[in-house]
C-alpha cells in the first residue's frame, strides 16, 4: 500500500478529539538535533496511513532514499506484521506505529540479534518514564503491562534486514485502545493499564531518544551486550525470566522448563525436567502457570 501523507476529504483529524495527529515538523525539531550532527536521527517522516512502516522503509532504504537514522511513523497501519507473520491492527491514532532504520556497521554481524532486543529495553524504558506505568518484556520481543492482575500484551517489535548492511526495527505499541477495541482478550493498552500521560507525542519523543541512547552504547561497545550494560538490563526487566514456559520451535519442537537466563547472544536458556540448559534463539514462548 503506497503512504497517503493528505487526509481523505471525508476524513475528519479531529473526530476523535481523545485522539489528535501527531505534529511531523514538531518531532524534527525535537529529535533531528543540529541538523542530524550528534544526533543518530536525520530525517523524521509522519504518513496519515499505510500498510507497513516496516516495509516502506526498507524500500525507501533500498532506493538510497533513506539513511541511517530515519524514522517513519504512521498515524495507521492496516498490515502492520509482528513475529511470524502475524498481524498488527488498531484504531487510527490509537497507539505508536513506527520503525527506524539502523546501520550499525561497525558491530560484528553475530551481535545484530540484540537489537530487537536492545529496542525492547528502550521502548520499555522511554514508557515507563513518560507514561508512568510498569512495562515488562516478554522474551524476544513483546511488551507486556498489568490489567486488573494479569499480564496482557501492549506492544510488540519486529526486526528485519535492510540490504546487506541495515536493520529496521519496527515498534506497534497500543495508547489508548479502550476495551471494546481490543483485538484479542490476551491485549492491553497504556490507557487501560492506568496510564498518566496517553498523549502520544512525549511517548514517542521519549522512546526515540532512549533507543538513541541504548544504541549509542551498544555500539561503543561494539554490540558487546554485557560491557554496555544491555544483557543485564534486559534480563532485569524480562517477566519470563524465573518463569516456566514452552518454548514451540522450528519443525514443530517443543521443550518445556524454566526460563534460567538470557545469554550473551541474546538467547533464552531454558532448564529442562532432564537437567539439560538449552539456549533457545528462535521460536514462540508460552508462560506457564508454575505447576
Amino acid at each position: 500500500m503506497t503512504p497517503e501523507d493528505a487526509p481523505d476529504q471525508n476524513d475528519d483529524r479531529w473526530s476523535d478529539l481523545d485522539r489528535p495527529p501527531l505534529n511531523a515538523a514538531a518531532l524534527r525539531r525535537a529529535l533531528v538535533r543540529n541538523g542530524g550532527h550528534g544526533s543518530l536521527y536525520r530525517d523524521v517522516r509522519l504518513v496519515r496511513r499505510t500498510g507497513s512502516t516496516n516495509s516502506d522503509l526498507a524500500a525507501l532504504a533500498a532506493s538510497g532514499e533513506a539513511q541511517e537514522g530515519t524514522v517513519l511513523v504512521a498515524e495507521e497501519q492496516t498490515a502492520g506484521r509482528g513475529r511470524l507473520d502475524r498481524q498488527w491492527t488498531a484504531p487510527a491514532r490509537s497507539g505508536l506505529f513506527f520503525s527506524v532504520l539502523l546501520k550499525p556497521g561497525e558491530v560484528p554481524l553475530s551481535r545484530w540479534g540484540w537489537l530487537p532486543l536492545l529496542t525492547g529495553v528502550a521502548v520499555a524504558t522511554g514508557l515507563s518514564r513518560t507514561a508512568g506505568v510498569d512495562t515488562a518484556l516478554k522474551w524476544p520481543n513483546d511488551l507486556l503491562v498489568t490489567i486488573g492482575g494479569e499480564e496482557r500484551k501492549t506492544g510488540g517489535i519486529l526486526a528485519e534486514r535492510a540490504g546487506t548492511d541495515g536493520v529496521v526495527v519496527g515498534v506497534g505499541v497500543n495508547v489508548t485502545l479502550r476495551a471494546d477495541e481490543l483485538p484479542v482478550p490476551q491485549a492491553g493498552s497504556l490507557a487501560l493499564a492506568g496510564a498518566v500521560n496517553t498523549d502520544r507525542d512525549p511517548l514517542l519523543r521519549a522512546v526515540l531518544r532512549s533507543l538513541e541512547e541504548w544504541y549509542g552504547r551498544w555500539r561503543s561497545a561494539g554490540g558487546d551486550s554485557g560491557r554496555s550494560g544491555l544483557q543485564e538490563t534486559y534480563a532485569a526487566g524480562c517477566s519470563t525470566l524465573g518463569r516456566v514456559v514452552r518454548a514451540e520451535l522450528p519443525g514443530d519442537r517443543s521443550i518445556t522448563g524454566e526460563a534460567v537466563a538470557i545469554d550473551g547472544d541474546g538467547r533464552l536458556v531454558i532448564a529442562t525436567e532432564e537437567g539439560v540448559q538449552e539456549p533457545v534463539g528462535a521460536g514462540d514462548i508460552v508462560h506457564l502457570r508454575p505447576a
